[in-house]
């Protein structure tokens, strides 16, 4: 009786540390004077995403296509103390992604850390609608950015020593989302990005993850949720009956960010209350 005591207690202690760690408890700003670039960030999970990194420690600079919305953005998470600054970025821009890159070195003298966040997605209807166009915009921002985006910031994280990429995906790679065929098909390409940067710039010290919400309550994602019966049926598919928060996504990007993350590399964490999500 007396040994079962001492192991509830022992178990109790233990557990007791792996909530406080996982909480930050332990550990204050872990991603202390590291400097984050994060795309498509003035606005849902991007925004909330830049915000949780700011808050554990990192200098972020933050973009979107739209002057008025880095302002903004900047203003609100500079309001917060955060350490942010920003500027226009549209990744499909090879002169704008030169800009951030270059303009993260001005300011802080280097880059430890990209979330490639940003996506489109122009079309809503049957596959064998999808002009060639509308294929060539989608796969454009949403996969090829991506990797130019990464190719970019490789030099820099070298020179630091290392770094972390995140490569934001979706559920929709894993299972798809009913009539938005070019996008499902965009986000799996991104799965199969992940993997293969992760097992290139490993020996540089560079991790490569992938994050792959579920539906997240934002703007972008409202042509799913706005009508009751449609939101009312996606929850029928989710462990957890509700759709997510982008601050739900914020918190596992900064720890696949941090020093905790160290041995986890070309993974995809899924952030879905439980939706299906394998291939």
């Amino acid at each position: 009786m007396q040994k079962a005591g001492l192991l509830l207690r022992g178990w109790t202690r233990a557990w007791k540390s792996v909530r406080m760690a996982s909480s930050g408890l332990t550990r204050q700003n872990p991603l202390a004077n590291k400097v984050a670039l994060v795309t498509a960030s003035t606005d849902g999970i991007g925004l909330a995403i830049a915000r949780r990194l700011a808050e554990d420690g990192a200098h972020v600079v933050i973009s979107s296509r739209k002057q008025q919305n880095v302002d903004r953005a900047v203003a609100t998470l500079q309001g917060e103390g955060l350490s942010v600054t920003g500027l226009v970025c549209h990744v499909g821009k090879a002169e704008d992604r030169e800009k951030l890159v270059n303009t993260a070195l001005k300011l802080h003298q280097g880059i430890d850390i990209l979330v490639s966040n940003a996506a489109v997605n122009p079309f809503f209807g049957n596959l064998m609608d999808v002009t060639e166009e509308v294929w060539n915009k989608v796969l454009s921002i949403n996969v090829t950015a991506s990797a130019m985006m990464i190719k970019a910031v490789v030099p820099a994280m070298e020179k630091r020593g290392g770094g972390s990429v995140v490569i934001v995906s979706s559920v929709a790679g894993f299972v798809r989302f009913p009539s938005l065929g070019p996008y499902n098909v965009s986000k799996t390409a991104l799965l199969g990005l992940t993997k293969n940067f992760a097992a290139e710039l490993a020996p540089k010290n560079i991790r490569v993850n992938c994050l792959a919400p579920g539906l997240i309550k934002t703007r972008f994602s409202s042509v799913l949720w706005k009508e009751k019966a449609r939101e009312e049926m996606i929850k029928e598919s989710m462990q957890i009956r509700r759709l997510g928060k982008p601050e739900d996504c914020a918190g596992i990007v900064s720890f696949l960010c941090s020093e905790d993350a160290s041995y986890i590399n070309g993974e995809t964490v899924v952030v879905g209350g439980g939706t299906p999500s394998r291939l």
